[in-house]
Parts: structure tokens; sequence; C-alpha cells
């Protein structure tokens, strides 16, 4: 428990020297990560349900050649890769906002500099280093936290495209 409320307090203390903005890339950062986390849940279980369902209506007709058939697979491969992928743009914004994010932190923290030259002359390198460091944390959250949506998004984006791939493969129009 004493290394929890540790923890916690260091977490704090972190989120105070990097300034306002630091809280909205951790807001960020979270939503961002919920969405990933549930789509892949939605890969793992959800998706399976799906695909078996369509294929089922698929494979419940009788003719599978005509203009009329390749109409309603064209459909049922749309309905699908639209349910596979859901969010994933928004996902995608979030990976992109986070960086800009952090640079926001950073010209807040710049202005803050510039307010201590301007009113002590260039005399108190103590409140100096806190803009500073109100400049240089964000910067560093922000990217930290794109990179880590990247890695997501790309584990996703490749899961979603195989998925929509193989789907569409199964769909055979053999008889």
């Amino acid at each position: 428990m004493l290394a929890l409320m540790e923890a916690i307090a260091a977490i704090k203390a972190f989120m105070a020297q990097g300034g306002p903005i630091l809280t909205y890339i951790a807001a960020l950062t979270f939503v961002m990560w919920t969405l990933i986390f549930e789509r892949v849940w939605y890969f793992k279980g959800g998706l399976k349900r799906e695909l078996q369902t369509s294929l089922d209506v698929w494979e419940a007709r009788k003719e599978r050649k005509s203009w009329n058939a390749h109409q309603i697979r064209y459909a049922l491969i749309s309905r699908l890769s639209e349910k596979i992928n859901t969010n994933m743009d928004m996902v995608a914004t979030m990976v992109a906002i986070c960086p800009l994010l952090g640079l926001l932190g950073t010209v807040t923290g710049m202005i803050e500099v510039f307010n201590v030259l301007a009113v002590t002359g260039g005399g108190d390198a103590k409140s100096m280093a806190g803009g500073v460091s109100r400049a240089t944390i964000p910067t560093m959250a922000g990217m930290v936290a794109a990179l880590s949506g990247v890695f997501g998004n790309t584990l996703i984006t490749r899961t979603a495209e195989r998925e929509a791939q193989l789907f569409e493969d199964h769909l055979t129009m053999d008889h």
C-alpha cells in the first residue's frame, strides 16, 4: 500500500512539473488505448460470431454466380469491413494529436520562461528552469504517447486488414 501511495505521489509531482497540458495528453492517451483495447477485444470475440453469421448467410445461397449473388457478396464484405474498421480512424487521429498537444505544452512552457525573463530581467534562473521543465516534459509525453499509439494502431490495422481479406477469401463462388 505504501508503494502505491508513493507511485501516486510521484505521478502527481510529474504532472505538476509538466503543467496543465500534461493532463490533456494523459486523458487523450487513456481514450486512445481504450479504443485500441476495444478493437483487440472485438477481434478476439465479437468478430468471430459476425463472421460466422455472414458466412452462414452466404453458404445458405443455392447459386453464387449471378449478378445478384455478386452484389450480395459485395454487401456482406462491405458490412463486415465497416464493423471491422470501426474507430480505426479515431485511433489514428488521436495518434496524430498527441505530439501536437506536446508542442502546445512546449509553447505554454516557453511563454512562462519569457514571462519570467520580462519580470526579472533574466536574473532568476530557478524560475526560468520551471518554465523550461513545463516546456520539455509535455513534448516528451506527447511523443511517448504517439509512439505507443503507433504500435497499437499498427497492430489493429494489420489485424483488421487480415480479417477482412480472410473473410473475402471465404466467400467462395464455386456453385
